[in-house]
């Protein structure tokens, strides 16, 4: 889908740091504008410009415009916009930053116990295998989802569902949002969060509990 060219008007511009905000044509949202998004023009923004851009999600989760030029300055078609289109953009925007909050929220303890594992034990290989496997595990799904589109022979789960436990969970997780695989099945979903809670604890136990919980843990299952 092409990306949608809106339209604002520049209500902040503070000129000696180079960004200012553009207030939507319908009211509802302010959008950052940096000057190094403005294209093909020699003009310095001012208060009250009427911007054309699109939007763009950065590396923090946050609204940008982007590719945005001055109207009037720079000539160039404003194509019609239809409301469906706008929503679903919007819609698009929202569940990018809404993904990038749930990997940052679910990966925040596994990465500072395994960064931990690796600076007290000199051992780097619980944060490698996360790496590794998310890679693994993600282009595993996006094979299966293809083969089940062209008819052929499917990825095992028990091999999906190896790969998540062996560290590859989080790329699972990616995988089911934006490939919308295996984010439907009960079963499949009950033992993949099994598996994301079986590293959250691990690492919670590592880090706050000394090995106790997994300690308890094993004497129940040995003792049972």
């Amino acid at each position: 889908m092409k990306p949608v060219l809106r339209k604002g008007k520049l209500t902040t511009w503070k000129d000696d740091k180079g960004f200012g905000f553009i207030r939507s044509s319908d009211g509802t949202q302010d959008v950052f504008l940096h000057i190094t998004a403005l294209k093909e023009t020699n003009h310095r923004p001012q208060v009250g410009d009427v911007i054309c851009y699109q939007l763009t999600v950065g590396k923090d989760g946050r609204i940008y415009a982007s590719n945005a030029f001055i109207e009037g300055v720079v000539s160039k078609p404003l194509p019609r916009v239809s409301s469906s289109a706008i929503k679903k953009e919007t819609f698009q925007l929202k569940a990018k930053s809404s993904l990038m909050f749930e990997v940052l929220l679910l990966s925040l303890l596994p990465s500072l116990g395994a960064m931990h594992f690796a600076l007290t034990t000199f051992n780097p290989i619980p944060l490698i295998l996360y790496l590794v496997m998310s890679f693994v595990t993600f282009a595993l799904y996006a094979d299966d989802k293809s083969r089940a589109k062209q008819g052929r022979w499917r990825i095992s789960e028990k091999t999906l569902h190896l790969c998540e436990f062996m560290g590859g969970w989080l790329g699972g997780f990616i995988a089911q949002r934006r490939l919308r695989h295996k984010s439907s099945k009960v079963s499949y979903q009950v033992v993949f969060w099994v598996i994301v809670a079986i590293h959250i604890i691990f690492w919670l136990d590592w880090l706050f509990f000394g090995k106790r919980l997994v300690g308890l843990f094993l004497g129940i299952v040995f003792k049972g």
